[in-house]
């Protein structure tokens, strides 16, 4: 992470992450199932200490290990039927995009 000093905007960042799905499972993708995947992902943020705003160097973030703690919650939830491994990696990738865009990410 680069850039952390821009205005996250949630439903900008639900709007790109659904205009930029891979066509095979937009049409079962809906804004909502989107938003839960992002609150993973702050929590995930957050675990890690990533919004603290206290260190100015640059973090990597591991993409497997985020991945890996998303299904996890997604399992406890019980909604792993409707959250399928291509599903939460479409939408991990649309919010790295839309980060990405903003000057977030490299």
């Amino acid at each position: 992470m680069e850039n952390l000093d821009f205005e996250y905007r949630e439903e900008e960042a639900i709007e790109f992450i659904s205009n930029n799905l891979p066509a095979n499972i937009k049409s079962r993708v809906k804004e909502e199932d989107i938003e839960y995947v992002l609150d993973f992902i702050f929590d995930f943020y957050n675990e890690k200490g990533y919004l603290d705003g206290e260190s100015d160097e640059s973090v990597e973030i591991i993409e497997n290990e985020m991945f890996n703690y998303i299904m996890e919650q997604i399992e406890k939830d019980g909604k792993a039927n409707k959250f399928p491994e291509i599903v939460v990696s479409a939408i991990m990738e649309g919010e790295f995009e839309y980060c990405k865009s903003k000057g977030v990410f490299e």
